[in-house]
């Protein structure tokens, strides 16, 4: 099988082309056999081989035994039980969200897999914006061994702003942020040279799960905090609008509220606030109330029908205008969802003359931890692409060694 090049690319052009393939390739399918390798890169044997044996020198790819299920179907077809694999352990990628109240944390490996997440609470309103990435940093950094640290590879930033692509913020409203350069301030406080990326928070949020799922068709998704941001995927690609603001759903304003936005009626704090009034307590947080809606407590469980009809709402203007096949919730709220889901189901139905497809709506599988796992992925994602300076060094050089 001949190996598919572009006409006039150069010798290292088309070596950088060939590793990324192969280790997105290994990536996707998280192990599989040299053979199968080189069938869907295209190539034939001897040149995937090569590919491999320098991944392999490189220390970013493994021989290990395959699993039952393939050792029975190779053993049918008489191959060897040997496949390749990603070194988990080759690179890491450390993801930090800067919320209104809180940062969380994580890292994952070459394998996309989190191997540390951390969360803290923290004043963001009150602070500068230095010291917020600051306490991230150290807040990761404090989880990790020195080596990872060593073989970190990327460092990505999330927050509740409007960013341009150069890593600016423009405007964060709630916590106060104006044409700040969060790339810049990321790279002068992480413990070694990487490459940064900085990323709206419910951007990340949706990037991230995207990632680890990888559904296609529209899909809608809610990062549920002290605001509410959106984001929109489109067959896996982000879908930014013609001013890199789409799905900003929290700051739509909701007619019959007195000119309140969503995320002042399905936000953390309305929550909150709420329920310390109804209970005449001032010290109430987040996962009492949640816990007292669990439990059918009467005043957790009226403030809890009335967040499930303001939610409603929204998710129908959202479902008229983009249709989407999925709704994902994230953000500490999105634990309250499960609990009133009928209620919402309803509310929805109600709210409709003329039925619409309702979309499968689901809580993130790790929703408290999505937007900082989705800021990593960026950068995972990017390691693994062309624009990777990994695996782009002079004409015949080698890759350079992970653990070195």
């Amino acid at each position: 099988m001949n190996d598919t090049v572009s006409i006039g690319s150069s010798p290292r052009r088309i070596r950088q082309n060939n590793i990324v393939a192969a280790l997105q390739t290994i990536y996707a399918h998280r192990s599989l056999s040299r053979a199968d390798l080189a069938r869907k890169l295209g190539m034939n044997r001897s040149s995937s081989g090569e590919i491999v044996a320098e991944l392999t020198e490189g220390g970013f790819v493994q021989e290990s035994d395959e699993s039952g299920k393939q050792r029975l179907e190779h053993s049918r077809a008489g191959r060897p039980g040997i496949m390749l694999e990603l070194v988990p352990d080759a690179a890491f990628f450390v993801g930090i969200e800067i919320g209104v109240e809180h940062i969380s944390a994580a890292v994952i490996d070459l394998s996309a897999d989190v191997r540390a997440c951390r969360k803290m609470a923290f004043d963001t309103m009150s602070s500068t914006v230095e010291k917020a990435v600051a306490e991230g940093v150290e807040l990761i950094v404090s989880a990790m061994e020195k080596r990872m640290i060593g073989r970190c590879k990327g460092l990505g930033i999330s927050a509740p702003a409007h960013i341009r692509p150069d890593g600016i913020v423009t405007l964060a409203p709630i916590i106060g942020w104006r044409e700040v350069s969060l790339k810049e301030i990321g790279r002068s406080a992480f413990p070694a040279a990487v490459p940064i990326a900085v990323e709206n928070d419910a951007n990340a949020f949706a990037i991230g799960d995207s990632y680890r799922h990888g559904v296609s068709g529209v899909t809608l998704f809610l990062l549920m905090e002290t605001g509410v941001g959106g984001g929109i995927m489109i067959d896996g690609k982000l879908f930014r609008g013609g001013h890199g603001l789409a799905g900003e759903i929290g700051h739509t304003l909701v007619p019959g509220s007195g000119g309140q936005k969503f995320e002042q009626l399905i936000g953390r704090e309305v929550l909150i606030r709420q329920y310390r009034e109804a209970i005449g307590r001032k010290h109430v947080d987040l996962q009492e109330f949640l816990g007292d809606v669990h439990d059918r407590v009467p005043a957790a469980v009226n403030i809890a029908e009335t967040w499930s009809r303001h939610l409603a709402y929204a998710l129908l203007q959202a479902c008229r205008l983009l249709d989407p096949d999925r709704i994902v919730l994230g953000g500490s709220v999105a634990s309250l969802y499960p609990m009133v889901a009928a209620r919402v189901a309803v509310h929805m139905s109600e709210g409709q003359s003329i039925p619409f497809p309702t979309p499968e709506i689901v809580v993130d599988d790790d929703a408290e931890f999505g937007s900082a796992f989705g800021a990593a992925c960026m950068l995972h994602q990017r390691f693994l692409s062309l624009e990777s300076e990994e695996f782009g060094g002079e004409d015949g050089a080698p890759i350079q060694s992970a653990t070195s």
